[in-house]
């Protein structure tokens, strides 16, 4: 019988995501398929920080392997801001529109040839004997002057990928999974995963 593993997150694309990656090998569960509790503030200074608080922390309260992540927008004009505030730039954690308008706002004086940036994101897991591990996916790309597309969430609809002509909102959801920094991040997680649940069961 495959292993279950808690996935830190409500958000039903991450958890379909991580099972099309990790496949048969372990059952992913998602928060909503565990008892529920309360999350607590993410306050670390780094993507690596916060996803490694939030697997602990699910951990902590289901006794489960559990993975999580934390992602962002780092843009190079703004010394890679807004970084781990990208949820709640414009003050309010998710107002996606607002986060948009803002930062727009603060590039309009930013030319073209200076407007890279890269989403990140940063991805970890924990066990219940204390071993955890931490990994990083990026995409590159070139921030737009106004939104584009309708696909995917946060600031999808600004950055158009390098070496491509469309948003990452504009693009199949297959074909963001690809590329995305989501996806590099929870490919390289994935092997590292299976081998610590497999040490376990070896131990055990």
């Amino acid at each position: 019988m495959s292993t279950r593993v808690v996935l830190a997150t409500r958000n039903a694309g991450k958890v379909a995501e991580l099972r099309r990656i990790l496949g048969d090998a372990v059952q992913l569960v998602g928060l909503d398929d565990v008892a529920p509790y309360d999350f607590g503030p993410e306050t670390e200074p780094t993507f690596e920080a916060n996803a490694l608080a939030k697997a602990r922390e699910a951990v902590l309260h289901t006794g489960l392997p559990a993975v999580a992540d934390d992602s962002g927008l780092a843009v190079d004009a703004m010394n890679g801001m807004p970084g781990v505030l990208s949820a709640r730039w414009a003050g309010r954690h998710g107002d996606d529109l607002a986060n948009l308008e803002l930062l727009l706002a603060q590039l309009e004086d930013v030319p073209d040839d200076r407007r890279q940036a890269g989403f990140v994101c940063a991805a970890a897991y924990a066990l219940p004997d204390g071993r955890s591990e931490v990994v990083r996916g990026e995409m590159r790309g070139t921030l737009t002057r106004a939104p584009r597309g309708t696909g995917g969430f946060g600031y999808d609809p600004l950055l158009v990928p390098d070496g491509l002509t469309v948003t990452s909102a504009e693009l199949p959801p297959a074909e963001k999974d690809a590329i995305s920094h989501r996806g590099k991040a929870f490919r390289l997680l994935a092997p590292r995963l299976l081998d610590a649940l497999g040490q376990v069961q070896r131990d055990g």
